[in-house]
């Protein structure tokens, strides 16, 4: 017989402080330098493999959120926001690339600001010319994938906070056969923390 569980347990939004910063202090300090009220700079890329975090500090910090992966025209992006992000500005498409170009414009001539990411830095980035000198002007952050050391350290300070034990084993066991990227460890660890209440 399997006991019911209620979900009393609502898996955490993204923000910075569930960002698991390993190697990549540098960039957060920097980040969380540019979001103060006080900082006028209007543009701040990040750019970095698959699995660094891009997208959880998009999302973290962001009023107004647009995914080219999902939306290559971002036609749904709302540029009203005070601070808008635009994720995956690889996979844009030619009207994609015109409404980017259009809104960082926007932002610079009213004070507002821009957070973008991609998986590569801007100058190597297959955009139009225009549009990739303009974000090479923003300050520009390589965000690092975390070693498989500091995922196990993560892995286990997440485990403690939800009150599970996970041994060495187990965490072994887990790397072997669950993909790395932290968001597929942190939902299995929130699977095996449900199973362990049912």
């Amino acid at each position: 017989m399997r006991q019911l569980t209620l979900d009393l347990q609502p898996v955490a939004p993204p923000s910075l402080e569930n960002y698991v910063t390993g190697s990549n202090g540098e960039a957060l300090t920097a980040l969380a330098a540019w979001l103060a009220p006080d900082n006028r700079e209007p543009l701040f890329f990040l750019c970095g493999e698959r699995g660094a975090g891009k997208s959880h500090l998009l999302q973290a910090c962001a009023d107004a959120y647009g995914d080219a992966r999902i939306d290559p025209r971002l036609a749904k992006l709302s540029a009203t926001a005070d601070l808008c992000a635009v994720d995956h500005l690889e996979m844009l498409d030619d009207g994609g690339q015109v409404v980017l170009f259009n809104l960082i414009n926007r932002v610079r001539a009213s004070g507002r600001r821009l957070l973008l990411a991609a998986c590569l830095p801007p100058r190597l980035l297959e955009l139009r010319e225009d549009l990739r000198t303009r974000l090479g002007s923003s300050l520009v952050y390589r965000l690092r994938c975390l070693s498989d050391a500091e995922k196990r350290a993560a892995l286990t300070e997440l485990a403690r906070a939800r009150g599970l034990a996970l041994s060495p084993t187990v965490i072994d066991y887990l790397f072997a056969r669950a993909p790395r990227d932290m968001r597929s460890l942190t939902q299995l660890l929130r699977a095996i923390d449900q199973f362990s209440l049912e």
